[in-house]
């Protein structure tokens, strides 16, 4: 029998950050409470410490980044990949089954134990296939980048001479290929009474569970958006508000879930965070227990940009020498033989490996510019979204997103094919997921993008291909792809190019005469020098030729912005109405709407004769080269002819006269100039749906043939005196009301007692307008609560102003405060933590509050800086005259008060949870209140008052 391997622990000291000061645990053993700077003497004299998540330690003590500290963080991803945890001391601890440390001083005492049992579990599992070259990659790590934790994993794994090498950064060799699973059946129609829902409800919570009558009632309603459809075009449609703590995941699960076995087709679960969608997927183990069943019938869905791209992976090899880059991969590759899906974007990947070593280490290995060459990629037979894509076909449950659903609608089906049954959760969001996926924008990213993709990278070190790498195989065979193809490519140089973010607010600058290249047919393509002079007769008073037309129609946005839109610091974005046009508009718009032309039609003509090509010759095409024709035609069609000629379409309508004042249009068009951080960064043309439902009836919901939408606040609670009022608002919000037949309607109750469980108060004497004011108002509620506090803030500005005043007092009474937009974690990862750190406060804006499932004590106040109006734009302002109902002081009120009730939500998601709700506003309409549960004491006091009682009401849980 194999002795064990000796266990080799770095001899560092542990250390536990505060803000400003942190508690140090000497290799001696002595225990060290220091300011920062006493910290940084110490560490010099004993070297790199043993810590979790250094960046975020260095950042507390406002310290240099602890570049080889001991991380314990890297050691649990190398050790236990795809496995969950909060990037805290406590985290770790509750992740590895140990009881969490009570204090900082607990927690430096605990470091080196949970290093020891990482080791001893990654010892343990030497045999496992997982860990077959984890020695070599360890030492690769080493050689490359000094890895600290190498020598110990090498002592644990028992090769402590183990050679470097590159080949475990090469996963795809181990990874299973997927399969064809060929058509499937056409799907039976039987229908789900209400009793079959109750008993699979009761099935899945099992004997002895907690009756909640509610529930039942709830899943007896939900089953009637799985009847057969009598009508094309006239789906069964179920809006379904369920009160918080009905348990509604599992109430829909079930006639979902029997639906799908019974009729041999996917019901679609369709969410609009990615927290609920991992919320959802956790629930159906519940369902399905068995690990294998449950990857069998439940399959998660997101669009390719959250997927590990195995050629990006691939390419990046040849940097995996690189110091920054060598352990970032590695930890990469470790969790790739582990994942479930390859899901880097809120799966099962941990999203605080880009924190610890920079979104450039890991946001290239995903497809984010929608560079896919899909059955032309090498990996295509190992690529997790094509597993995925299988998987969901033969699935029952396929779990995705609004985004993902309504962008595939949008294309005909994408490469799903059309789903027949939806469940809509969060339905109250589905009016903003079809304001985003349905709207369009000439911007300078967007064209620049479109250049990308056509002409390649043009310069750095990219990947990108363009149109010439993607077909060229192709076109050896078919010499006729050539001509359009060349067209093409020196037409989209009309598109923006390097540098063009600079140019915008630049004057306009003699065009460089165009680089070298194959001359575009003639038949097919005016020259672009010739087309351009045509379309710009007008600019000739400029002096100087255009850089190329699409730059031309942005510096034009940018001065009618400028000059139009209201005088302020320039932080922020800024728009402008688009009519009247400025002078500068009508010309450069019509140039740049024959330059998108000259680009559009060689491409058609290129897609034309490659799907001729699949016509033409059925049977000498062997199956690889069909897969990649149709994939070819396929992205001309998707990256480049649809934005095209919506593109074209918004230019088109310049030349049509504005529509009248207070008249109701189908589109809203606006004028934008974008900044970050005070610096401009894009400009452009912007178009939406007035009524974004609109499209997701005809597109989603119409073809479907039945769906269920639910929430917990379809209704505006402010109509609770108009209940008809209420579900028609409720409709219009839902695109229920864009169907031919009703929807049929269900209400329940929450099961919770908030009169006896909450309290609410509006805060009179803070003035909302001095950050001073509120972050002194909002500590003091922290510290009365001790700790479990969400701070919400509708301005990313005095968010962080507010951190900064707060972050050093509670933390000096031992309450860490964490923030979006300041801390290196992203949103999943800020909701981690404070679930798992029972007594930390965060801060956020507006997206936070729809991200935050925290039931018990982790979340006990929540404090809103202010009332959380709709953010005034041209947008806001037309949805609030023409669907408002004649009324539209009352659409703004109903939007603030969805987000009022939704936010309260958060507060109780157990029974016996206990919470306080505050609102720093004093201006607040009561109006507005009603949002809030039916039953809670709302009071107006001073902010003495409100501490008080919050400090006592809590203490009683």
């Amino acid at each position: 029998m194999p002795h064990p391997p000796r266990l080799l622990l770095p001899d560092a000291p542990a250390l536990v950050a505060a803000h400003g000061r942190g508690t140090l645990l000497t290799p001696e053993g002595e225990l060290l409470e220091l300011p920062a700077s006493g910290l940084r003497r110490a560490l010099e004299d004993m070297g790199p410490p043993l810590l979790v998540h250094g960046p975020a330690t260095a950042r507390r003590l406002d310290l240099p980044r602890f570049d080889a500290a001991f991380d314990l963080l890297e050691l649990f991803a190398f050790c236990l990949p795809a496995r969950p945890a909060a990037p805290t001391a406590r985290g770790l601890a509750l992740a590895l089954e140990l009881e969490a440390p009570a204090s900082d001083a607990a927690a430096a005492a605990l470091l080196p134990e949970m290093a020891t049992l990482l080791l001893r579990r990654l010892a343990a599992g030497r045999g496992l296939p997982l860990n077959r070259d984890a020695a070599i990659l360890a030492a690769q790590m080493r050689q490359a980048a000094g890895w600290p934790w190498a020598e110990a994993v090498l002592a644990a794994l028992g090769e402590p001479e183990a050679k470097p090498s590159l080949d475990p950064y090469k996963v795809w060799r181990r990874l299973p290929d997927w399969e064809d699973p060929g058509p499937a059946p056409p799907p039976a129609s039987f229908e789900v009474s209400p009793a079959e829902a109750r008993a699979r409800l009761g099935a899945i919570l099992g004997e002895g569970a907690e009756q909640r009558p509610s529930q039942g009632d709830y899943a007896s309603a939900a089953a009637g958006a799985f009847a057969p459809r009598e009508d094309r075009g006239a789906p069964h449609l179920v809006l379904a508000e369920a009160g918080t703590g009905t348990g509604k995941t599992l109430g829909y699960i079930a006639p979902a879930s029997l639906w799908a076995e019974r009729n041999g087709a996917p019901v679609w679960i369709s969410t609009y965070t990615r927290n609920l969608q991992r919320q959802i997927d956790q629930e159906l183990g519940r369902l399905y227990p068995e690990p294998e069943e449950r990857r069998r019938r439940v399959v998660v869905r997101k669009g390719r940009e959250n997927y590990l791209c195995l050629l990006n992976m691939e390419e990046m090899l040849g940097q995996a020498t690189h110091p920054d880059l060598a352990v970032p991969l590695g930890l990469v590759a470790r969790w790739a033989l582990a994942t479930r899906d390859g899901d880097l974007m809120g799966g099962d990947f941990p999203g605080w490996i880009v924190e610890l070593h920079g979104p450039a280490a890991i946001w290239p290995l995903a497809d984010r510019r929608g560079e896919c060459i899909r059955s032309a990629c090498p990996r295509y037979k190992q690529c997790y979204v094509e597993h995925s894509i299988r998987r969901a076909r033969g699935a029952s449950l396929v779990v995705a997103n609004h985004a993902l659903v309504m962008v595939q609608a949008a294309l005909g089906g994408g490469e799903d094919g059309k789903p027949l049954r939806y469940v809509f959760d969060e339905g109250h969001h589905l009016f903003d997921a079809a304001d985003a996926a349905f709207s369009a924008a000439i911007t300078g990213a967007e064209t620049a993008e479109l250049r990308r993709w056509l002409l390649g990278a043009e310069g750095g070190r990219s990947r990108a291909r363009g149109l010439r790498r993607r077909i060229e195989e192709l076109a050896g065979d078919i010499p006729e792809l050539l001509p359009p193809m060349e067209a093409a490519l020196q037409a989209a140089r009309a598109l923006p190019g390097l540098g063009w973010v600079t140019r915008l607010s630049e004057a306009p600058r003699p065009r460089p005469d165009p680089a070298p290249g194959p001359a575009p047919d003639p038949a097919l393509v005016e020259s672009d020098a010739a087309g351009e002079a045509a379309a710009l007769p007008a600019l000739s008073s400029a002096r100087e030729r255009p850089a190329n037309p699409t730059e031309q129609f942005l510096r034009a946005v940018r001065r009618q912005v400028l000059a139009r839109a209201p005088e302020e610091e320039g932080l922020y974005d800024a728009e402008c109405d688009l009519h009247p046009l400025g002078e500068d508009i009508p010309d450069a718009a019509e140039a740049l709407e024959r330059a998108l032309k000259r680009i559009e039609e060689p491409l058609v003509l290129l897609r034309d004769r490659l799907a001729a090509r699949l016509e033409d010759e059925v049977e000498e095409l062997e199956t690889g080269d069909r897969i990649r024709i149709e994939t070819a035609a396929r992205g001309i069609e998707r990256r480049a002819l649809i934005p095209l000629r919506a593109w074209q379409a918004m230019l088109r309508s310049l030349r049509e006269p504005p529509s009248a004042p207070g008249e109701r249009r189908t589109f809203v068009d606006w004028l934008a100039l974008t900044r970050r951080e005070g610096r401009e960064v894009d400009a452009g043309m912007h178009r939406h749906w007035l009524d974004p439902t609109m499209p997701f009836a005809l597109t989603v919901a119409a073809p479907a043939h039945g769906l269920l939408v639910t929430s917990a606040t379809l209704r505006d609670a402010g109509l609770a005196e108009a209940p008809e009022a209420a579900w028609a608002a409720a409709e219009a919000r839902t695109g229920a009301s864009h169907l031919p037949v009703p929807a049929i309607r269900a209400a329940v109750p929450s099961p919770f007692d908030y009169a006896a469980r909450t309290r609410a108060f509006v805060v009179t004497d803070v003035d909302k307008a001095r950050s001073g004011q509120v972050a002194a108002a909002m500590q003091a509620l922290f510290l009365a609560a001790g700790g479990g506090g969400l701070g919400l803030f509708t301005a990313i500005r005095r968010l962080r102003e507010s951190f900064h005043r707060m972050a050093p007092g509670l933390e000096a009474r031992g309450i860490p405060l964490y923030a979006q937009h300041v801390d290196a974690m992203d949103n999943a990862t800020l909701v981690d933590v404070f679930r798992a750190e029972e007594d930390a406060c965060l801060l956020g804006t507006d997206a936070m509050r729809d991200g935050v499932d925290v039931p018990g004590r982790s979340l006990r106040l929540l404090v809103f800086d202010r009332v959380p109006w709709p953010r005034p734009s041209i947008l806001h302002r037309e949805r609030r005259i023409h669907l408002s109902g004649g009324d539209p002081k009352a659409y703004d009120d109903a939007l603030a008060r969805h987000r009022l009730r939704q936010a309260f939500g958060r507060l109780i998601r157990r029974a016996d949870d206990r919470g306080v709700f505050v609102l720093l506003d004093r201006s607040c309409p009561s109006r507005l209140l009603a949002g809030l549960p039916e039953g809670v004491p709302v009071r107006r006091t001073g902010l003495a008052e409100a501490v008080a009682e919050t400090r006592d009401f809590l203490a009683l849980s």
